[in-house]
């Protein structure tokens, strides 16, 4: 695997194509080994971004590290990961659904606050187009998580 250091500070490249590339080897990286865990703290960080490609690379980042959390980090920013359910971005929005099946998957004990939370976001926040994409999202997670 490629320096990890190297592959953080590239998540935040303004050429989408290599933030993309990097995001996708440390996600590879994440589902055979702990090794990018302890970045964790990083990926928290890029949860509140400004930018929502960012955004979106943290949420997908602690998702895919949901199986190694064993110091419950995400419990403790469980919260403010819910809140992008409807991030002001449809698209990161959209990402954060998805990713939440793994969450639950690998953390039972926050599937009763993720289903609560995915059944109160009102979709009606977003243009007409994206309404409808945002909703199929969420019935689509919340059958993975049931």
């Amino acid at each position: 695997m490629n320096n990890i250091t190297e592959l953080l500070k590239n998540l935040y490249s303004k050429d989408n194509n290599i933030a993309y590339k990097c995001l996708k080897l440390l996600e590879s990286e994440s589902e055979h080994s702990n090794a990018i865990y302890e970045f964790f703290d990083t990926f928290v960080e890029m949860i509140d971004d400004n930018n929502s490609y960012i955004r979106t690379r943290g949420l997908i980042l602690i998702s895919a590290n949901a199986k190694w959390d064993v110091e419950n980090k995400i419990d403790e920013i469980i919260d403010n990961y819910l809140k992008h359910i409807l991030d002001v971005k449809p698209i990161t929005a959209r990402q954060c659904i998805k990713a939440l099946p793994n969450i639950a998957k690998y953390k039972k004990d926050l599937v009763p606050c993720i289903q609560k939370a995915l059944l109160k976001a009102d979709t009606e926040i977003y243009n007409n187009s994206m309404q409808a994409l945002v909703y199929k999202d969420i019935r689509s997670a919340l059958q993975k998580i049931k």
